[in-house]
């Protein structure tokens, strides 16, 4: 049996669960939960994937679920989605729109999800096309990046296995039924944060007798905004973005202290070196600048490692791909500024590991044209964590069970002729 009918056999029973997985898809996004708070999330995902034949076990880094497949002599291959949520308030207005007021699927992990359970549905059934090993991960806190590691570190690969590849995929803001993978680093590595910048708290008609961290604050976002612009070659890519900024109560009264949340972007690491040591300068200079007599407290919130595409896997594993379901439906979107931490399950293993990951289409194909054309794309169409994004169900699922399907497909043994 070739490739390319292993894959065409081990999809004939999509089809045939559609329905469910819209369904499964309408349930997760309406019952969305927090990093590590994915209680409901993993007891659903382990009910499905034990029905389906796998060996499922859960807790794995606090909330994650494992489900093996173990299918004769051959290489493992592992499949991973998140499955976290977002503390955003939905106004999508969609009838399965989030249940919980302030969370929310932001972030299209309802959709991973929903894939990857289509996609290991389908890949028992037609266990008789391959040999190998299926560990199929759903991965607890990637928006905080904590989940991949804190899996790794619950003897990820001592219980499991180490993995002959590690999958996965993002649904994005491209036209549904598109497929993107870049080679080389794709997503951007990210530094998150935590500010406080300390003045001398006063009455607001006495300034003077302050040392006001809320105008200190306000110089030093405006001197961040110089760190891309001026100390970043025009070649490099670097973001420094300041998400907060929250400092006192009430009018009259000016406070002690400003707390700023900064997110840094980088692909490289002296770069990433530069950035922050701008960022740290110009917050003490600000600080000794406005006479704080207490120097800033800067503290790291969350980092993600730059997400680095194998160019072998990236290629043998879209080859794939575009032969199911059309080579003129694949590109290469270039790096991305967003940020992954699934590079944890291949960059932490004993040996080097291959890593493909890729995006697929979530938004209506006509409205992204329109947009386009329009030249508003940014404005009309929604992003990722943004209150308004909502993915196609259809052929947004589709697409994502039958990449996953056949990326697994590419590297799991073909069973010989009988």
């Amino acid at each position: 049996m070739t490739a390319a009918e292993r894959h065409s056999s081990a999809l004939l029973g999509l089809d045939a669960i559609r329905g469910e997985l819209a369904d499964l898809y309408r349930d997760l996004h309406a019952h969305p939960e927090l990093s590590f708070e994915e209680h409901r999330t993993a007891a659903e995902v382990a009910r499905r994937a034990g029905s389906y034949g796998y060996e499922v076990t859960t807790g794995v880094g606090r909330t994650g679920v494992v489900a093996v497949l173990e299918n004769g002599e051959g290489p493992t291959v592992l499949l991973r989605a998140d499955f976290d949520a977002l503390p955003v308030t939905e106004r999508t207005g969609l009838p399965y729109a989030s249940v919980h007021d302030g969370v929310m699927h932001a972030c299209g992990h309802d959709m991973h999800v929903t894939c990857l359970l289509g996609a290991l549905k389908l890949l028992a059934d037609a266990r008789a096309d391959w040999a190998g090993r299926i560990v199929g991960v759903f991965q607890p806190a990637e928006e905080v990046a904590k989940g991949a590691q804190a899996m790794v570190e619950d003897r990820f690969y001592e219980r499991f296995g180490t993995p002959d590849v590690v999958l996965g995929q993002h649904v994005a803001p491209l036209p549904a039924g598109m497929i993107g993978a870049h080679p080389g680093p794709a997503f951007a590595a990210t530094d998150a944060l935590r500010v406080r910048m300390f003045g001398k708290g006063a009455h607001g008609s006495r300034p003077e007798a302050s040392i006001d961290p809320v105008v200190m604050a306000a110089a030093t976002v405006m001197r961040l905004q110089t760190v891309v612009s001026r100390e970043i070659a025009g070649g490099e890519t670097a973001v420094v973005t300041v998400g907060s900024l929250q400092a006192g109560t009430k009018d009259n009264i000016i406070p002690d202290e400003a707390e700023l949340k900064i997110n840094i972007r980088t692909y490289t690491p002296e770069v990433r070196t530069r950035v922050l040591a701008a960022v740290e300068r110009i917050v003490k200079g600000e600080a000794a600048t406005a006479g704080a007599e207490r120097e800033p407290e800067i503290t790291e919130i969350d980092s993600f490692p730059v997400l680095d595409n194998d160019p072998a896997a990236v290629e043998r594993t879209m080859a794939a791909v575009g032969a199911a379901i059309g080579a003129d439906r694949i590109l290469d979107p270039g790096p991305v500024t967003g940020s992954e931490d699934i590079g944890y399950f291949a960059t932490s293993a004993d040996r080097e590991v291959p890593l493909c990951y890729w995006l697929f289409g979530g938004a209506d194909p006509a409205e992204v044209v329109a947009a386009q054309k329009a030249g508003t794309f940014e404005r009309d169409i929604p992003s990722n964590h943004s209150p308004f994004f909502a993915p196609l169900i259809e052929p947004t699922v589709t697409t994502g069970v039958t990449a996953l399907t056949t990326a697994a497909l590419a590297w799991l043994g073909g069973r010989p002729p009988q």
